[in-house]
């Protein structure tokens, strides 16, 4: 069976980068964005289609991220799609669809005093969903706690 699972998206950040740490230490972060579409419907009217996507970078990456982009802020992304599931507090099972950033790419200038270049991307691949996996099911029954 052949299969195939690669994401390539440009937008913008929603809100500021979310940044935590796993228990042993892994720092992971949510980059939540946003990703329009423009198009002319068939009488001609222009429109536009927002769709809002999760994106999840870890380790080194997620640092970088949460250090420079913020709200508003451009950005590419290279990854692939990953389902989770967990059972919330009040014992409902949920589940979410989100892109695995295995590459950020910023598009923009920062803000802040250091400057980055366009060209400039931070990349890094993991390969431990199960440690993620894990962590992920205790974070969202966290999150759901508060």
């Amino acid at each position: 069976m052949a299969s195939f699972n690669k994401v390539l998206l440009m937008g913008n950040l929603t809100k500021d980068p979310e940044l935590r740490y796993t228990p042993q230490g892994m720092a992971v972060v949510n980059l939540r964005m946003a990703v329009n579409r423009r198009y002319k419907s068939k009488t001609g009217e222009l429109k536009e289609e927002v769709c809002f996507i999760t994106a999840v970078a870890w380790n080194k990456q997620a640092e970088t991220c949460n250090q420079y982009l913020h709200k508003g802020s451009p950005l590419f992304v290279e990854g692939r799609l990953q389902s989770r599931s967990w059972e919330d507090n009040a014992g409902q099972k949920r589940s979410v669809i989100e892109v695995r950033a295995e590459r950020v790419q910023f598009l923009g200038t920062p803000s802040g005093a250091a400057k980055i270049q366009s060209t400039d991307t931070v990349e890094e691949i993991h390969t431990e969903p199960s440690t993620e996996s894990a962590w992920l099911a205790e974070s969202e029954e966290q999150a759901d706690e508060s």
